[in-house]
């Protein structure tokens, strides 16, 4: 098994961070994974974007033309990477900023309104979280919400331990807005 995600938005949005929460998730579990960001050189308000790379063998490359999961948020990022999902794919819609919808017919979309999400679970900060909860709820066999816990008191560390609780929320009202 091998599965390659991109997420991808403005820098300040999170997705450096969440790519880093399934790969560390998934390593916890077992899985050979790569992470590989990618982002411009004025980083907040810039685009960024990272790539994850999961897999039952060692990862020989963590480059990722074309990916089986691509959470976009925001427009440009949309754009940018919607061509390169694999067909039968999943891409997730940051619906809170994205007017537009897919163009694909021969990809699973969910469009995911992580702003309003995050504000109605007391966490106006996670919107990155809600999203990554949402791809989860469409994409069941990712990761467990036990290990996807774990990981985020690992990256968050003990200094930002305050913000578990919020985040937790939000990963499982993602979850449930997606399985809606």
């Amino acid at each position: 098994m091998m599965k390659q995600y991109v997420f991808a938005g403005f820098g300040g949005q999170g997705m450096l961070l969440i790519g880093k929460f399934l790969a560390m998730a998934n390593m916890l579990d077992g899985k050979h994974v790569s992470w590989l960001p990618s982002y411009g050189p004025e980083m907040r308000g810039g685009t960024a974007n990272c790539s994850v790379t999961i897999s039952d063998d060692p990862v020989g490359s963590p480059l990722v033309d074309n990916c089986d999961v691509l959470i976009a948020a925001n427009l440009p990022s949309l754009d940018k990477f919607e061509p390169t999902v694999k067909p039968g794919g999943l891409i997730v819609v940051n619906a809170s900023i994205i007017d537009r919808k897919v163009q694909r017919d021969d990809v699973r979309v969910v469009y995911c309104d992580s702003n309003k999400i995050a504000e109605e679970a007391k966490n106006p900060k996670g919107a990155n979280v809600a999203i990554l909860g949402a791809m989860m709820g469409a994409d069941e066999g990712s990761v467990s919400l036990d290990k996807m816990v774990d990981a985020i008191k690992i990256e968050l560390g003990e200094k930002k331990m305050k913000f578990l609780e919020g985040n937790k929320a939000c990963l499982q009202a993602g979850i449930d807005a997606a399985k809606a």
